[in-house]
């Protein structure tokens, strides 16, 4: 961990200690929070999980996403910028009138950032609605089919050719933020093995097919991570058994009908929890 986010942290677990050996003023400056900044896209911003932060409207942006949850744990002072709809050009250039790029949030002095972004370059979550099927094979279509014909997996296909793109979002972000740590928080675990069609209205191929895209997008944000030295946070093993197959009190991902307050498909508040608590342990074990 750089020395200024390790310095800021114990600071902060330990301003008792310090205020009692120290002078006020300095016991004061040495007690700042760490600074964290939050990008990304609706994964990170929790859409439709109340309260929606007023800030910025456009991006349906949850007061109780993970960077909130994460930030309050490590006593951080936030700067959530993540933004519903985002993909990883809106990091440099403004994603609604009147939102500025995400990257405008980074400075020298910033000491934690979380990135979750991808998701939308891929096209995951329109291939999300287009692999709905109600009623039982054969009676539609089945977008593992149609998605690896020619032997070709076109969805992996797009997640390769993004990869780049998201190797030059960590080097924007460390040119930006050259004393930060930086955290790559992956996407978590939607479906379980085959599904639970028809509970949730997904064939057992196509469900099996949509988490392995969301497992390849995970291991391409792993890598690039590695590569940076970014460290990468694993929400798909906290998410095992939380699916959107789970009971609705167990689920931390919402099915296509929520059943708690979320957008469809997307994290609830539980989920949110789950990820912002991965996030503070993997701060505090950098």
């Amino acid at each position: 961990m750089k020395t200024a986010l390790r310095l800021a942290l114990a600071t902060v677990l330990s301003t008792g200690a310090v205020g009692a050996t120290t002078s006020a003023p300095a016991a004061s400056a040495a007690a700042e929070p760490p600074r964290y900044v939050a990008l990304g896209d609706s994964y990170a911003a929790a859409p439709l999980v109340p309260p929606t932060d007023p800030a910025d409207l456009k991006c349906l942006r949850s007061l109780a996403d993970y960077p909130h949850i994460a930030a309050k744990a490590l006593g951080a002072k936030l700067t959530d910028v993540s933004c519903s709809g985002a993909t990883s050009r809106h990091l440099s250039t403004a994603q609604h009138q009147g939102t500025a790029p995400q990257y405008d949030a980074l400075t020298p002095d910033t000491d934690i950032v979380s990135v979750t972004i991808g998701g939308n370059d891929a096209g995951l979550f329109g291939e999300l609605l287009g692999c709905v099927n109600i009623l039982p094979p054969p009676y539609g279509t089945s977008c593992a089919k149609e998605n690896t014909a020619g032997g070709t997996d076109k969805v992996r296909a797009r997640i390769d050719a993004w990869a780049p793109a998201f190797a030059a979002v960590l080097d924007g972000i460390a040119r930006r933020a050259p004393r930060a740590e930086v955290f790559v928080v992956g996407y978590g675990n939607y479906f379980r093995k085959d599904g639970c069609h028809p509970a949730q209205p997904f064939w057992k191929q196509d469900a099996n097919h949509l988490q392995g895209a969301i497992n390849h997008l995970n291991t391409v944000l792993r890598k690039a991570a590695e590569e940076h030295g970014a460290a990468f946070v694993d929400t798909y093993t906290p998410s095992i058994g939380h699916d959107v197959c789970a009971a609705p009190a167990d689920r931390y991902v919402e099915g296509l009908v929520p059943t708690r307050a979320a957008a469809p498909l997307h994290p609830n508040a539980s989920g949110a929890r789950a990820v912002g608590e991965a996030l503070a342990a993997a701060v505090r074990a950098a």
